[in-house]
């Protein structure tokens, strides 16, 4: 209970700026309220982007945010020495956590995607009883035996259509049921066959639906999109990528979702609009989940470590220069400047030369200059065409920027 305790400490850190009973304050209470549950069932930064940029090495040691899981077993088909994943979010930390505990003992490829593919199958439950359940560590063990508020235990959740759950598959729930309010199916648009059908279709049923009023007020409260695990302070930043008008900037960022990238080709898209995953040969799926990369997968979860932890406080524990890669995730857009100074001391101290940085940003522009000393970002090189194409690539689509920092092979500071 005090370990629960201080860890909720740690998230209330992470995202409180303002007094309890501003406006801010109350709007912080109550996203951090609602992140100490399930916020995402997958995690949505693009693994093809992730992996290109990371190079990540056999000897390499990687610290990831733990989030849905999916990045950390996708990480493993680069053959990394070694992963850390850290999470403030009991449940993600479970989730994760029964991924890997998966991928090493059910008894092949057609179970491990039944239950993370399909997730929607009571066999699910069979099989997390007959065997999973004793060999989960005690915490994740108790967190999916526990009970939600019909009497339901949490495993459930993977014979009910796991992608429905969560903070970001209820968020995608209620969009569909609004854009069904207005007379459209969001499930349709998989039925394209090109990207020339899905711009006529976006032109046609998605964007239409961003002049209404009701969604237009919607969308400009912080708290809707609190389904998306986003932040006041992030709501802030994404609000003024588009000088204000956020339902401007959603209309943009589910544009490039919906038209950049073929549905054929983008498993974003067939959660964003189909609420799953497409069944083996039906459509494209994330890496871990391929038939092809789960042999090495399985052999190599072993390497994986999820620790219940705050970022900073796993690099405190690290000695100077052990580290290679590191992945933010968007976290940082909740920092402000003294807590983002004391994460890149403890980064640049256990970089390794050749470290990389990988995280995105809501907004388009850098985040780091002028917030951290110069004596810390000046050690970085980063490369702003580059993060840009990275970005552009990016089949997830919801990001402002993704950006990647680079310790120099000869630094010897």
């Amino acid at each position: 209970m005090l370990a629960m305790q201080k860890r909720n400490l740690k998230l209330n850190e992470a995202v409180h700026r303002n007094k309890a009973m501003s406006k801010g304050g109350l709007l912080e209470r109550v996203f951090t309220t609602a992140f100490k549950g399930l916020v995402y069932p997958q995690i949505w930064e693009d693994p093809q982007v992730d992996m290109e940029a990371l190079d990540i090495q056999r000897d390499s040691h990687v610290v990831t945010i733990a989030s849905g899981g999916c990045n950390v077993l996708n990480y493993l088909i680069d053959n990394p020495a070694h992963i850390t994943a850290v999470d403030l979010n009991t449940a993600h930390v479970a989730l994760t956590r029964l991924k890997l505990c998966a991928a090493k003992n059910l008894h092949g490829y057609d179970d491990f995607f039944r239950f993370f593919g399909q997730a929607d199958n009571q066999e699910n439950v069979r099989a997390f009883d007959a065997v999973l359940k004793s060999r989960l560590d005690l915490e994740s063990r108790n967190y999916w035996q526990s009970r939600d508020l019909f009497g339901r235990r949490r495993i459930s959740l993977f014979a009910r259509n796991f992608y429905h759950a969560g903070l970001l598959g209820k968020f995608i729930g209620a969009s569909h049921v609004l854009a069904r309010l207005y007379g459209r199916n969001l499930k349709n648009i998989l039925s394209t066959s090109s990207i020339a059908e899905q711009r006529v279709y976006f032109e046609q049923q998605i964007a239409p639906l961003f002049d209404k009023k009701f969604v237009r007020w919607i969308v400009s409260q912080p708290a809707s999109l609190y389904g998306l695990g986003i932040p006041p302070a992030q709501y802030s930043a994404l609000a003024a990528s588009g000088n204000g008008d956020m339902a401007l900037v959603l209309r943009q960022r589910l544009e490039k979702l919906t038209c950049d990238f073929d549905i054929g080709d983008n498993y974003f898209a067939w959660q964003a609009f189909g609420r799953r995953y497409a069944n083996q040969g039906e459509g494209p799926l994330p890496p871990y989940l391929q038939r092809e990369n789960y042999g090495v997968i399985r052999h190599r979860a072993d390497r994986v470590t999820v620790s219940h932890a705050s970022y900073t406080d796993f690099l405190k524990g690290r000695a100077d220069c052990s580290l290679d890669r590191f992945i933010l995730l968007d976290a940082q857009d909740w920092m402000d400047d003294e807590t983002l100074t004391k994460l890149w001391r403890e980064i640049t101290r256990t970089a390794r030369p050749g470290a990389r940085v990988l995280f995105r940003t809501a907004a388009e522009e850098r985040l780091l200059p002028g917030r951290i000393p110069d004596e810390i970002l000046n050690r970085w090189d980063y490369d702003a065409d580059y993060c840009k194409d990275l970005t552009r690539r990016d089949r997830s689509a919801i990001y402002g920027t993704v950006h990647l920092y680079t310790l120099p092979e000869d630094d010897d500071v």
